[in-house]
């Protein structure tokens, strides 16, 4: 497992034990520096009428193409943050790739499709304290940790589901290199963003009829108009960021 690139966040993956782990307590927490400098955040299909209330819905680049939630439109910028990692908005939905952290499910061992709850062991949520739920109650994991498995066979579901919805969606042949160009007056000429994947709308508009029952009745068809809609939110990040004072010099692409 150690030399298998670790996803976003995750800085090591270890297999919860009721033996190692048997006076392990999780703790909560007010903060999550781990999001600190994130501007993009893997999402799940299912999540897209939430996250577009507050975020650009974009895909990334490539033939494995993921939708991502934008935080910010520069690498090293999250405007949802401040300098601690704590949220700066009350009202605000947080992605299940975030709340997922420091968990996930994974395979141990590559000769089977098994996988095992992990945690990240350098996450400050999980340790030996004296307060907070413990992970096992005589030898068995407690309601707290079910809980946890739970989340994560969901969102492990939720993934699968993600994969699918993406394998349709580039078989539509509706998705583009996407580009904002956005003006403002620290510069003469406008700060542009490319780097990532949007449906093209009129391409949307012009699929047979056949084609928009399918992905009206799969579901697919509002979840690619949430896409849609959330990106005249581009323009509110940036205006974010404009007020931190974190508009950059000249606008890279969005990795």
């Amino acid at each position: 497992m150690a030399s298998a690139p670790l996803p976003l966040f995750y800085k090591g993956l270890e297999p919860l034990s009721s033996e190692l782990h048997a006076d392990h307590r999780i703790r909560p927490q007010d903060k999550a520096p781990y999001l600190i400098g994130q501007h993009a955040i893997p999402l799940t299909a299912e999540e897209f009428p939430l996250v577009g209330r507050f975020m650009p819905i974009v895909f990334t680049l490539g033939d494995e193409a993921i939708p991502i939630a934008l935080m910010g439109l520069n690498e090293g910028v999250n405007v949802f943050v401040d300098d601690e990692g704590k949220l700066t908005e009350d009202n605000f939905y947080v992605p299940a790739y975030i709340r997922r952290y420091p968990y996930m499910l994974a395979k141990l061992r590559p000769d089977t499709d098994e996988l095992s709850l992990c945690f990240d062991p350098t996450s400050e949520a999980i340790g030996t304290f004296d307060e907070g739920e413990r992970l096992f109650e005589n030898g068995k994991p407690s309601e707290a940790t079910e809980a946890i498995l739970k989340f994560n066979e969901t969102f492990e579901q939720a993934g699968q589901a993600t994969g699918q919805f993406m394998k349709e969606l580039r078989e539509l042949g509706v998705l583009e290199d996407g580009e904002v160009s956005i003006q403002h007056e620290s510069n003469p000429q406008p700060f542009v963003y490319r780097g990532f994947q949007m449906v093209n709308e009129s391409k949307l508009k012009d699929l047979r009829g056949d084609q928009l029952r399918k992905i009206n009745q799969n579901g697919m068809l509002p979840l690619l108009h949430a896409h849609l809609f959330s990106l005249a939110l581009m323009r509110e990040i940036f205006a974010r960021q404009a007020r931190l004072g974190k508009i950059p010099v000249q606008a890279p692409t969005l990795n």
